[in-house]
């Protein structure tokens, strides 16, 4: 949990000058001849710092907006995560940065209250923001830059790359930003964040581009902008511009045992995401069907390789396109539909934005041969995700939710569907019978459970038994456990 309280910290500006010297001639006997004239001459040096940002950031602060949300407290026993949790893992040093938030127990408050950022997408109302900041929110209050406030509505949420799209009703004034590409962003190129760190608003800060293309562990489409423009709690979905006063970056997450150390989002990412958020709520992204892992120099050498290079394919998804496209174990994809796969990282963002039935080739390399593969790519299923706020059973007395990627290699599982055990209650059903947190439900009465919403269908249609049978994953092991509902 954040606090309201934070510490005050002076810029003192280092004004720099330079003086020229100037040389005059001087006679006894004539009068001085006029010096003569020398064309101006270009400095060969590029200023390194703007002269000012003040009317860079005259431009933009009328289209960042700052928000604000509303939860209602569930009493559920994961209760050390209820609003908003850490996106990218409990123990992880990388912060979400959305704040701040009541303090206290929060069991032991009926709401919880944070605060982030975000920027006008269109004139129409849509507002982009991160993810984290909107999820299970039961109130959102849009502030623009003018003081007014509008109810906002989630109309499209994608957590996997932690990008949202708002929507207000009824402002007629507003600025909405431009966007750049966040493709020609260069490393040291100056950079302006914009936003609500703390709460407050229409804060703006500046700093250069340290790093592109950061993997910091959020899921599988990493490709983070790094800056060391100051950014704080509250200024999680607020933009990230450039010196033309364009959008290439959405804040994201900070390291918060550092300094000048945050995240962004790329835009060109968002502009991808953001119309399927608007049309249909959610993304839908290309499948290719394989388990990859990274090309170390080790394995290069052993699969005769010059270069490091390429994904490794680990396991192919039976009746996957890749299967049907003949890719196989061990094969290295180095390039995808013309695009070099240079890491593992790669390839997911590439397949993912890769339209849905599109036939793309393929080039890996299979027995120190180079080989050309024509693959139709799929479309990826999207399971629900309810990682922040698990759903509580009464029946059982426990708290579940939905085995995410991550989580499932995390807890080293070949099968993603079940679902999580994240809390026992002490004295349940389930405790009773022996289950414990971190166990994961395979089945109810011999019947597959898929997600949350599965495992509440199945329990309802039981909660009139003696006894509910349970198939539980606990580690590498199997476990069947009877269940007496009381």
């Amino acid at each position: 949990m954040e606090n309201n309280n934070f510490k005050r910290y002076l810029l003192a500006p280092v004004l720099v000058s330079v003086l020229l010297g100037t040389g005059y001639g001087i006679s006894k006997a004539v009068k001085a001849p006029d010096p003569v004239a020398t064309p101006p001459t270009k400095s060969a040096e590029v200023p390194m710092i703007p002269g000012n940002f003040s009317e860079l950031a005259e431009t933009v602060r009328p289209g960042v907006v700052n928000i604000q949300v509303v939860k209602k407290v569930k009493n559920v026993a994961f209760g050390s995560r209820n609003f908003p949790g850490n996106p990218f893992g409990e123990n992880s040093p990388f912060g979400d940065f959305f704040g701040p938030f009541s303090e206290g127990n929060p069991s032991a408050r009926p709401e919880q209250r944070g605060v982030g950022s975000g920027f006008v997408l269109s004139r129409e109302g849509y507002i982009v923001t991160n993810n984290h900041v909107v999820e299970d929110a039961d109130q959102i209050k849009v502030k623009l830059s003018n003081g007014k406030e509008y109810d906002g509505k989630v109309v499209g949420r994608d957590p996997k790359t932690d990008l949202a799209l708002v929507k207000i009703d009824g402002a007629s004034d507003l600025h909405a930003l431009t966007l750049g590409n966040s493709d020609e962003l260069k490393v040291g190129s100056w950079v302006v964040a914009v936003g609500s760190p703390f709460g407050l608003e229409q804060t703006v800060t500046a700093g250069i581009v340290s790093a592109k293309g950061r993997v910091i562990g959020s899921g599988p489409y990493d490709n983070f902008i790094q800056t060391d423009a100051s950014i704080n709690p509250g200024n999680s979905g607020g933009p990230l511009i450039n010196t033309k006063g364009e959008v290439v970056g959405i804040n994201t997450a900070i390291i918060t045992s550092a300094q000048g150390i945050g995240f962004a989002i790329p835009v060109n990412m968002a502009k991808e995401i953001a119309p399927q958020l608007q049309e249909k709520g959610h993304v839908t992204r290309g499948w290719f069907g394989v388990s990859i892992q990274e090309m170390t120099p080790e394995l290069m050498k052993s699969f005769g390789l010059k270069e490091k290079k390429g994904a490794l394919v680990s396991e192919v998804v039976p009746g996957s396109p890749a299967e049907k496209a003949g890719i196989e174990q061990g094969d290295v994809i180095v390039e995808f539909d013309g695009k070099a796969v240079a890491d593992s990282q790669d390839l997911p963002r590439m397949v993912a934005s890769t339209p849905v039935g599109k036939s793309v080739n393929i080039k890996l390399w299979r027995n120190e041969k180079a080989l050309d593969r024509q693959v139709k790519v799929g479309e990826m299923e999207e399971t629900v995700e309810t990682t922040k706020t698990p759903a509580h059973s009464k029946t059982l007395g426990i708290s579940v939710q939905n085995l995410t990627p991550e989580m499932a290699k995390r807890l080293r599982l070949k099968s993603q569907t079940g679902v999580v055990v994240t809390g026992v209650e002490p004295g349940s059903p389930a405790a009773d019978a022996g289950i414990q947190t971190g166990d994961v439900i395979r089945e109810i009465n011999r019947k597959a459970v898929k997600n949350v919403e599965d495992l509440v269908q199945k329990l309802e249609q039981a909660k009139d038994q003696n006894n509910i049978l349970l198939l539980v994953q606990r580690g590498q092991n199997n476990l069947f456990a009877a269940v007496t509902p009381k």
